[in-house]
C-alpha cells in the first residue's frame, strides 16, 4: 500500500476516532489527542497554508495521517472495533450526513480570529 493509500484510509478513520472520543472505554490520553485530531481534522485553518508550495499540503500528508494512527494506537481494539463498524454509516457521498456537528470548531475559530483581530487594531 502506498503513502497516498494510507493517507486515504487514515483520513477515512475521522469519523471513527470522533465516536472513540465519546466512548467512555476510551482511556483520557486517547480522548485527549482523539480530540485535538478531530478538532485539526475539520479546522478551515490548517497549521501550514496550503499556498506555501510543497510544505503547504505536508500536513494533509503527514501530519494529520500521522495524529490519526498514534490516536488508533492509543485506543483500545476492541473500542476501535466497535466505533469503526459505528462509523461506516456517518459519510455520505464524502460529507458528513450532520454537518451541523463543525459549527462548533466554526464559531472556535471565528472567537480566535475576534481575538487577534481585537489585539491587531487596538
Amino acid at each position: 500500500m502506498s503513502l497516498k493509500e494510507r493517507a486515504v484510509k487514515l483520513k477515512s478513520d475521522v469519523p471513527a476516532v470522533f465516536l472513540a472520543l465519546k466512548d467512555r472505554d476510551t482511556p483520557f490520553c486517547a480522548r485527549l489527542l482523539a480530540g485535538i485530531t478531530v478538532a485539526y481534522a475539520l479546522s478551515p485553518v490548517d497549521l501550514i497554508p496550503d499556498f506555501i508550495p510543497v510544505l503547504g499540503h505536508l500536513d494533509d500528508v503527514l501530519l494529520l495521517p500521522a495524529l490519526i494512527a498514534l490516536t488508533i494506537r492509543l485506543i483500545p481494539k476492541d473500542v476501535w472495533e466497535k466505533c469503526r463498524k459505528a462509523s461506516e454509516n456517518m459519510w455520505e457521498g464524502g460529507r458528513p450526513k450532520k454537518w451541523y456537528c463543525a459549527i462548533p470548531i466554526v464559531l472556535i475559530w471565528l472567537l480566535v480570529f475576534a481575538l487577534i483581530a481585537g489585539a491587531v487594531f487596538r
